[in-house]
């Protein structure tokens, strides 16, 4: 998102908290449905990954 103001030139992107502005439960639904491998791993997006740390994220195994 994207706003502008008479207090600066051009547009500057809007920072927001805690997810006010975007369904952070939907963004991760959406990467899981792009970004999952045939064998349950997920590949992270570019992009994200110096947040997440790693380039893929396994499949875990159930607990009984």
């Amino acid at each position: 998102i994207r706003c502008r103001s008479n207090d600066w030139k051009g547009t500057r992107f809007v920072h927001t908290l805690n997810g006010t502005a975007v369904s952070v439960a939907r963004a991760i639904i959406a990467i899981l449905e792009n970004f999952q491998q045939a064998d349950g791993s997920v590949v992270v997006p570019e992009v994200l990954r110096p947040w997440v740390g790693k380039d893929r994220i396994e499949r875990g195994k159930a607990e009984s």
